[in-house]
């Protein structure tokens, strides 16, 4: 929205209470009850507005019994369209419940409201509910930014939450789309989504997600996953060699050439910490006759 930020009110009973918000119809025009009314089931159209998708089979039915039991004690909200019919602004689980109920009629409160007000009531009225996942909740906060533009300490007040939860549901819609799937679906909770936000790569975050539901990693256990990927272990100076490879392999070449036997060279290696480790030659020999040999060769000579 351009312009100047709008400034809402606290909730949806502001929304209906303050002069400056959606009012009720006046009770002459609707009929007694202060506003209430009984409209047709059938008359009520859906709310284009609402945030929630997915709305848990359970709950539901405990209403419809509830519903069946004791008819719809809170009123939806609602508005007139141009045909007649009325389009729901709040209580859609309610809406629900009463159809599957079989209710005729339902009571309802009129309001008076254009397009941008109805989002407004709407957005607040579910994202002040329990029952709203994740997902659903982060996009309501997400329509609220745009909509309106209003900034994250502007819908904290408007929904009663502290506005670091506000900005942590935001960065849930970050996450690529199957992650975000899994966390509605309650597959992975809002922690597991939480340490995912650490990997850079998307399809690094989603391997981690599948294999996280897969093997059943608590939160802690895919934190220590993550670290390890994010912060590998350094590895330590490799001890050094002092002789490189080919000129050892050559220098052997030549002193079995030069001994007539097998010789082996273990060259001296410089260690981490800086140690030096000695090196060693092994010249092989079968016989005293041969010993003698190979210390003639080397110019030692002894009278035994």
């Amino acid at each position: 929205m351009a312009g100047k930020r709008k400034v809402m009110g606290r909730g949806l009973d502001m929304l209906i209470k303050d002069e400056t918000m959606p009012k009720a119809v006046d009770a002459s025009a609707v009929g007694a009850g202060g506003g209430v009314q009984q409209v047709p089931v059938a008359d009520i159209r859906p709310s284009p507005w609402q945030p929630r998708s997915d709305f848990s089979t359970e709950a539901l039915t405990e209403l419809v019994d509830s519903i069946k039991a004791h008819g719809v004690l809170q009123p939806l909200l609602v508005r007139k369209l141009d045909d007649g019919a009325f389009e729901l602004i709040a209580g859609e689980r309610r809406l629900r419940a009463a159809r599957a109920a079989l209710l005729e009629k339902v009571p309802v409160i009129l309001v008076e409201a254009d397009d941008e007000k109805v989002l407004e009531i709407a957005l607040i009225e579910n994202l002040q509910r329990e029952d709203l996942n994740p997902i659903e909740e982060a996009e309501g906060y997400a329509l609220l930014q745009k909509k309106f533009n209003l900034t994250q300490e502007e819908i904290a007040r408007q929904v009663g939450k502290a506005r670091a939860s506000i900005a942590n549901a935001l960065r849930l819609l970050e996450l690529p789309d199957t992650i975000r799937k899994y966390v509605a679906e309650g597959l992975l909770s809002v922690g597991h989504a939480k340490v995912l936000m650490a990997v850079e790569h998307q399809a690094e975050q989603v391997l981690l997600a599948k294999r996280a539901i897969k093997e059943g990693l608590s939160v802690r256990a895919l934190e220590r996953i993550v670290k390890k990927l994010l912060h590998p272990r350094r590895k330590s100076r490799t001890e050094k060699v002092d002789l490189p490879a080919d000129y050892l392999h050559t220098l052997s070449d030549e002193l079995q050439q030069y001994f007539g036997t097998a010789v082996r060279i273990t060259p001296s290696r410089t260690l981490a910490n800086g140690r030096k480790v000695k090196g060693s030659i092994e010249i092989d020999f079968h016989n005293n006759d041969e010993l003698d040999r190979l210390l003639e060769v080397i110019g030692f000579s002894t009278e035994l």
